[in-house]
């Protein structure tokens, strides 16, 4: 299966790095299913940057690493996710042992939803059932670098502003 990272650098080797911002899933490489999610997440960095060029990075994903590896999956927004991103999202240090994660991305849209829920406007039932109206798309975090043999580059995509 096609996965896709978008990035104002190629990535033929796709590492783990530490970020200075927390993420949903937590650190690691992340990856979509969505080209058009890949593509405006390089357009965010590009602007972010003042980058003129950025990269859609393509790999070919071994699904089976799914079942090999510590997998955990959300195939859409409930109770357990909410709380997997909150966790991930507010809790200083928190860490998990998770080869691979997949599920919806909190996007701009997501994030205001998540600021309700936050201020005590939603509750957690409420958020879901407010998330399940809008089209998510997905990511797969790749959180060891054990997962991370589970891509293989195939190509990079140049992206211009």
């Amino acid at each position: 299966m096609k996965v896709y990272h978008g990035s104002i650098v190629k990535i033929c080797n796709p590492e783990i790095r530490e970020v200075t911002h927390t993420l949903d899933y937590g650190k690691g490489f992340y990856a979509t299913t969505s080209y058009e999610q890949a593509e405006d997440w390089v357009k965010r960095k590009m602007d972010e940057h003042k980058a003129t060029i950025g990269y859609v990075n393509v790999y070919e994903f071994d699904e089976s690493a799914l079942k090999r590896f510590n997998s955990l999956i959300f195939n859409e927004p409930t109770e357990e996710w909410v709380d997997f991103v909150m966790r991930n999202r507010t809790v200083k240090g928190f860490k998990h042992n998770y080869d691979i994660v997949y599920g919806p991305v909190a996007n701009d849209k997501v994030y205001a939803a998540f600021a309700l829920y936050e201020g005590g406007v939603l509750d957690k039932l409420e958020l879901i059932k407010e998330l399940k109206t809008y089209k998510l798309v997905d990511q797969y975090l790749f959180h060891t670098d054990t997962a991370l043999q589970s891509l293989t580059f195939a190509k990079a995509t140049e992206i211009t502003l």
